[in-house]
């Protein structure tokens, strides 16, 4: 069995970043990056044009901007393992890693398992049609490309998240509408009260896009009313998913603290779980921001962290 003084289990910004300060800390750190669940990199795997990247002025693409991350890491001294982690033990230190072609005896673990956003299954939306073209589940990533500015935009939900989303478009777009397949939001009063007052944005009450069209971007979408079938073409050029995301921390089986939305529990300023040297970063801890740049940071955060409780422990020179 191999051993390691750091597992990162995940990539991304997370994951990568820690891996860069743990490498740079002579941890030598071994990422298990992900291959079967899906490419490595995380969600920005799949974000065309990232334009709120600090260090870019004329932006980048997600996949280019992962690559970067990932030629840094390794060149610091990471081992790259593509390779999806299918159990650990953290019931025992050091820690058992099991990945489908891989096994590491573990000092420290920092968990960057990142978050999936929940997509509704409509026609156009899907990877292939226009996802990543007009069709995104960030406004806050996404809504200031060129692309959506000036121009009608619609997104679904009916809960706090999905009011910031709208309220956040309004800065950008002529009209937002706030497509909710119910007659009442569930979103809290203040929020409410935003978004009904708010003059770009309309909520469409008992509706749902039912069908998203284009050309080589969003062009329009078919809103139908649940309660008489009818069906409506409106001019589009973004259609933004707001229905919540999943944590992708179903694989620790309850060995770590938890909130009940599937988000792993840190020490508040910190990346550290209730497991003395195992650490969390990115979006598999953050339900606020989910952003590149703030996973980013925790996973440098998780890195110093590892490396000062190693060192305090005796573990690690």
């Amino acid at each position: 069995m191999d051993k390691a003084k750091v597992v990162i289990i995940g990539s991304g910004p997370a994951g990568y970043t820690a891996g860069i300060y743990a490498a740079r800390a002579n941890l030598e750190p071994v990422i298990y990056e992900g291959f079967y669940s899906g490419p490595s990199g995380g969600q920005l795997m799949t974000t065309t044009d990232v334009e709120n990247y600090p260090g870019f002025p004329e932006g980048i693409t997600g996949p280019a901007l992962m690559d970067n991350f990932r030629k840094q890491a390794h060149r610091f001294g990471s081992i790259l393992l593509q390779d999806d982690v299918v159990s650990l033990d953290l019931s025992k230190h050091p820690f058992i890693i099991k990945g489908k072609k891989n096994t590491h005896e573990a000092l420290s673990v920092i968990i960057s398992t990142g978050a999936t956003a929940k997509r509704l299954d409509i026609p156009g939306t899907r990877d292939g049609e226009f996802w990543q073209k007009g069709v995104t589940a960030c406004a806050v990533c996404d809504g200031a490309m060129p692309i959506f500015r000036g121009k009608p935009l619609y997104v679904i939900g009916g809960g706090d998240s999905a009011i910031e989303e709208a309220l956040f478009l309004t800065k950008y777009s002529n009209q937002v509408f706030l497509v909710h397949r119910r007659d009442a939001l569930r979103a809290s009063k203040i929020m409410q009260e935003r978004a009904l007052n708010h003059p770009i944005l309309k909520v469409l009450w008992n509706s749902v896009i039912t069908e998203v069209t284009g050309d080589k971007v969003v062009r329009s979408v078919t809103i139908t009313d649940v309660k008489t079938g009818e069906k409506k073409s409106h001019e589009a050029a973004g259609v933004f998913f707001a229905v919540g995301h999943t944590p992708n921390t179903t694989f620790l089986n309850g060995q770590i603290d938890l909130f009940e939305t599937g988000y792993i529990k840190v020490v508040p300023g910190t990346s550290k779980t209730n497991v003395p040297l195992v650490f969390a970063a990115g979006d598999a801890q953050d339900h606020v921001y989910r952003q590149a740049v703030t996973a980013a940071g925790s996973g440098c955060m998780a890195a110093i962290e590892a490396e000062r409780e190693l060192a305090a422990r005796g573990l690690v020179l």
